[in-house]
């Protein structure tokens, strides 16, 4: 911190609709794999907190699950809940699109962020996959539907335009003192982040309903057991709603399950930097994603 250049610090919240980039775009702006990302809309369940440090300024995003028109499940409910208390919380946010004309969708959030005294900047994410002429009618039709205080278009999947982003953001953050310790990261513990890791792999492997019916908990957590060689032994219990469900997630033989647990694990070992002992069982627990004491369980 300089007398020029005071210490800045905040809380910035990142929005939009599901599958537009948003927890790519966290990742690149932290530098690390924190959020988890597949091809599917709605991965992103809970607010998730990352924390850039830099040397004038130290930013909280707030990664938040996809904006939802309807909401079938309590599931969907407790999700737009986190993303209005990431709203609300924070000082500065980034509303994030990909790069087409705006729909009643992205005019309904719009809605929802008029009013709010905080600077909102647009992101228009994924512009590698247009032409750049076709840039400037999406941004124009941004502009006249809210006063945005800054328009940048990104590619957080290429890291285009970030530099110039997280300069804006900076410039539009409070005057204040860190929040965290600088070797501080993140607000999720470990057993989070190795069941959002396991839930990534799910997301990957399969098809159709089974990632959206599917929650995992961890059940035990032994660092260095010596039960288990020295190892970490984790036992995490994948829920899902309906017998058919249990049986593709498992599949034939176990072979299914084997490949999730082959796989998570070494992102799990690498994740926490040691050896782990993984094992993942399956239960069937119906209509989970209606069951509020549930959800609070799986800190919903």
């Amino acid at each position: 911190m300089t007398e020029s250049h005071p210490f800045k610090s905040g809380y910035v919240a990142i929005l939009g609709r599901p599958n537009v980039g948003k927890s790519t775009l966290l990742n690149q702006l932290l530098g690390y794999r924190l959020s988890i990302v597949s091809p599917k809309p709605q991965t992103t369940r809970r607010r998730v907190l990352g924390i850039l440090h830099g040397e004038n300024h130290q930013i909280l995003f707030l990664d938040t699950p996809g904006i939802l028109q309807k909401t079938r499940y309590a599931l969907h409910k407790r999700m737009m809940e986190q993303a209005r208390a990431a709203v609300q919380d924070a000082d500065v946010l980034l509303f994030v699109v990909e790069p087409v004309e705006p729909d009643e969708v992205d005019q309904e959030v719009l809605n929802f962020l008029k009013g709010h005294p905080k600077p909102v900047l647009l992101v228009i994410n994924k512009i590698d996959t247009v032409e750049k002429r076709k840039l400037l009618p999406v941004m124009d039709a941004y502009s006249k539907l809210f006063p945005f205080q800054e328009i940048v278009p990104v590619s957080a999947l290429k890291a285009d335009g970030l530099d110039v982003l997280l300069r804006l953001i900076v410039q539009y953050l409070p005057e204040g003192p860190p929040y965290y310790p600088e070797d501080t990261l993140t607000d999720m513990d470990e057993r989070s982040l190795v069941a959002e890791r396991i839930r990534e792999r799910i997301f990957h492997l399969y098809r159709e309903e089974i990632p959206y019916s599917a929650a995992v908990e961890i059940e035990e957590f032994i660092e260095q057991d010596p039960a288990h060689g020295g190892k970490d032994y984790i036992r995490a219990t994948i829920y899902v709603e309906r017998d058919s469900q249990k049986g593709i997630l498992i599949g034939k033989g176990g072979e299914k399950l084997r490949k999730v647990g082959t796989q998570v694990r070494k992102e799990i070992e690498f994740l926490l930097g040691r050896p782990v002992y993984l094992e993942l069982w399956v239960k069937v627990f119906p209509k989970w994603r209606q069951n509020p004491a549930f959800l609070k369980r799986l800190g919903l």
